[in-house]
């Protein structure tokens, strides 16, 4: 990765931002919650920026629609979580399947 991919990364990162504090606060606080969530857990498709960007877009979607955040994602932040990346693999699983030796790792 260059200093030029990194420029541009840090620039799409700041416009993504920029629409999230667009958002009405509700959003932003669940927004960055989620946000928290999935930096903890480390889904492996998260670095390419689909999963953020497809929640900002379904949030701005809730926001013309008139609905609270609440209304869309439900009450348990954490299961509508689990639920958008529960086929994804996590860096904890991997880390998980390295440590237990499952088939399928590489040992050192």
């Amino acid at each position: 990765m260059g200093i030029q991919d990194m420029i541009e990364g840090k620039k799409q990162w700041r416009a993504h931002m920029a629409r999230v504090k667009a958002l009405p606060r509700d959003y932003q606080i669940v927004y960055k919650e989620i946000q928290r969530y999935y930096f903890k857990i480390g889904p492996v498709g998260l670095a390419d920026g689909t999963l953020l960007s497809g929640l900002l877009d379904f949030f701005e979607e809730g926001v013309a629609a008139g609905k609270g955040v609440l209304e869309l994602i439900g009450d348990d932040v954490a299961a509508f979580c689990d639920e958008l990346v529960k086929d994804s693999r996590t860096y904890a699983d991997i880390y998980q399947e390295s440590v237990s030796g499952e088939p399928g790792t590489t040992e050192k």
